[in-house]
């Protein structure tokens, strides 16, 4: 197998959207890559066709990142490709449905908070053991997708995602700064209304597009505008910065 030039990246949530889409330019940027799913193998077998069909290096791994034993399965299978040197923590889920918290079942808080916020620490906690540069090592990124929903709260819709999506953004910023020694930077990016099947999912596949008088570009992002904005943080042109969320929404 081809040395990849940049190391492994590991993407959970990578079957589509913008998982999907980092996954892709993550392997044009030179990264070996790890396509995680935890249900769509068929999604994430087509990312890694496309992926080698470009030339690229990829294999399709099933795990549930909100479960630690899952976790480090998936990094074990990444250290089969090579050395980590990148994580974009992107699995998310909202429990598809659209309304006020009081209605949303106890059963679907606990998997939202479970995969939104406990996969992305374990997450984290599995990157930093294999990444860290005091331990062997080569150090590298962490990205972790948050959301713009984290300013507004989604009153009436996604509360509990949004509430979600801020622990990742404190995450973000606490955890930047334990692993800086460690040759790791850790970033997020918040994007606004992105062309994925997340609405779709919860019931309301034209939700993006009703938002459009509230952008100031006038339209939600497609995917792999978001997922270049993680490639630059994970990037040399980004070697300066560390616990950043960055707000990648049309100007909302």
């Amino acid at each position: 197998m081809t040395t990849p030039k940049r190391g492994v990246a590991v993407v959970t949530g990578a079957s589509r959207g913008i998982g999907a889409a980092t996954a892709t330019l993550a392997a044009k940027a030179g990264y070996a890559v790890v396509v995680n799913y935890s249900v769509d193998a068929s999604g994430a077998d087509d990312v890694v066709r496309q992926i080698l069909g470009d030339g690229g290096i990829a294999v399709a791994v099933q795990a549930d990142v909100s479960a630690a034993i899952d976790v480090g399965r998936l990094f074990d299978a990444a250290a089969a490709l090579g050395t980590v040197t990148a994580v974009v923590n992107n699995a998310g889920i909202t429990g598809n449905l659209i309304g006020p918290l009081v209605d949303v079942p106890p059963q679907t808080l606990q998997r939202v908070l479970d995969v939104n916020v406990a996969g992305v620490l374990f997450m984290c906690q599995e990157a930093q053991r294999r990444m860290s540069t005091n331990s062997g090592g080569q150090g590298g990124g962490i990205v972790n997708i948050s959301s713009t929903a984290v300013k507004a709260g989604s009153p009436g819709t996604w509360v509990h995602y949004a509430a979600s999506k801020g622990a990742v953004d404190v995450l973000t910023v606490g955890f930047s700064a334990e692993v800086a020694g460690d040759g790791i930077r850790v970033n997020a990016v918040s994007p606004g209304s992105t062309l994925t099947g997340l609405h779709a999912a919860a019931g309301m596949p034209d939700r993006v597009q009703q938002l459009n008088h509230l952008i100031p570009l006038g339209r939600g992002a497609e995917p792999e505008e978001v997922a270049a904005a993680v490639m630059w943080l994970l990037s040399d042109d980004a070697s300066y910065v560390t616990g950043v969320v960055l707000p990648v929404a049309g100007g909302r």
